[in-house]
């Protein structure tokens, strides 16, 4: 007699659109065996990729069963650490191509550096792989809506790592916000104020010993290799990363998007600069963005303030939110409070957090985008507020947007910067 598993009961067990929700009910997880097991992929593992192995490996019936990293040291110290505390052998990669041809890996989670983020996303759905995608989710426009576009041909399963959409005291929030709680929800303002050093001025040197400094630099044009990029100031330099609106900023345009219910503006102004350190960070130490959203009446700011700065209400990273008959301040991933009328009396707030690896993973058993807290529209969109402000401020003028065209008017010079020269064979194509 055959042995079913769980994916040919839920193939034939149900109706498609009855099974995720049925099939839990009378067939509990613990009674699939280990064939049965999520395995995952982790791709990048220095950084967000520790937090990920952690993450997924904390699930019940989900195996991390390889590890992937350029960094062929950082690649053996995880794997020994790995085996160490869960008592598993794991896998070892250098090259992702080669984890998206093992076809016993159902899942992948990205945590490489920005500008790798949506072309390792995009080749993991042509393969077949669900996506777990380290924000931001796109190093440009462009590449963003390719990679919702990978995920609509590919019917692939991805979530982006946004961690604060699964928690369930910003959920309540949001919910405050849509039922009329603070009145008429009109503006948002997103905080990062991290306290980021000197980083000084490396220069270029040797290629350090199992660095694979090809396949790290991937899609962005070749360069000589400088200690300021690996493995964490990349942030700091275009080719690589988007500034802090477009690092720890990604939580914050995500939230306030959400909050004030929008997709992207019409017109964006950035200004902004370094004033602090004559180091060689490229991006700005400080930088407000404002875009406007002429149809809905709203408007959203954004703000990085580094080193030596005040709190805005207890807030050095989080969002607030303000209407016409009160505001509402969200301090981090799982904390809010509302203040109503001119007395700001205190209104309801809540702290707890949620799982938003145990969300993706139930959204891959069922095979439900629906079920996903961070979904790859909304990836694309907070990315793409975040690549929009930079934009501003690398022109230094105001720039009029068609939101639906996902085009600037008017201005060329605006338009080639929504995308990229990419290096050969690291191409995010046209069509996917």
């Amino acid at each position: 007699m055959k042995k079913f598993t769980r994916r040919d009961l839920l193939k034939t067990a149900l109706p498609a659109s009855v099974a995720a929700y049925a099939i839990p009910t009378f067939i509990p997880q613990t009674a699939f065996g280990a064939n049965d097991r999520l395995r995952v992929a982790v791709i990048g593992i220095n950084g967000r990729g520790k937090d990920h192995i952690k993450g997924f490996m904390n699930l019940d019936n989900v195996q991390v069963t390889t590890l992937c990293d350029v960094d062929s040291v950082v690649l053996g110290a995880g794997a020994t650490d790995f085996e160490k505390k869960y008592n598993k052998s794991v896998k070892q990669e250098k090259d992702l191509r080669k984890v998206y041809e093992d076809k016993d890996i159902d899942a992948v989670s990205i945590a490489t550096p920005n500008h790798w983020h949506a072309l390792a996303a995009i080749w993991a759905c042509q393969a077949g792989k669900d996506v777990y995608v380290e924000k931001p989710a796109c190093h440009n426009v462009f590449e963003g809506r390719k990679l919702v576009e990978a995920a609509t041909k590919y019917n692939k399963i991805v979530q982006h790592g946004v961690q604060l959409r699964s928690s369930i005291a910003i959920q309540e929030a949001i919910k405050h916000l849509r039922d009329g709680l603070i009145g008429k929800v009109y503006m948002a303002k997103g905080i990062v104020y991290k306290w980021r050093p000197d980083i000084g001025n490396l220069g270029n040197s040797a290629v350090p010993e199992g660095l694979d400094w090809n396949m790290w630099q991937g899609p962005a044009q070749e360069k000589a290799f400088s200690k300021n990029y690996v493995h964490y100031n990349w942030h700091w330099f275009w080719d690589y990363g988007n500034g802090d609106i477009g690092n720890q900023g990604i939580h914050e345009t995500d939230l306030a998007m959400w909050g004030l219910d929008v997709g992207l503006p019409d017109t964006i102004t950035s200004s902004g600069g370094k004033y602090l350190w004559n180091d060689c960070k490229e991006t700005p130490e400080y930088l407000t963005s404002s875009y406007q959203y002429t149809k809905e009446n709203k408007i959203l700011q954004f703000e990085v303030r580094p080193w030596m700065t005040n709190k805005e209400d207890g807030v050095e990273i989080g969002n607030i939110f303000y209407g016409d008959k009160g505001y509402m301040v969200i301090n981090g991933y799982n904390d809010y409070k509302t203040f109503l009328g001119k007395e700001r009396a205190p209104g309801p707030a809540r702290k707890e957090g949620g799982d938003h690896y145990k969300n993706f993973v139930d959204a891959v058993r069922a095979q439900d985008k629906k079920m996903l807290n961070g979904p790859v529209e909304t990836a694309h969109l907070a990315a793409s507020l975040a690549h929009l402000g930079n934009i501003s401020y690398k022109l230094g003028r105001t720039l009029k947007f068609d939101p639906i065209a996902e085009k600037f008017l008017g201005d060329k010079k605006a338009n080639e910067m929504l995308t990229r020269k990419y290096r050969a064979p690291f191409i995010v194509p046209d069509k996917v």
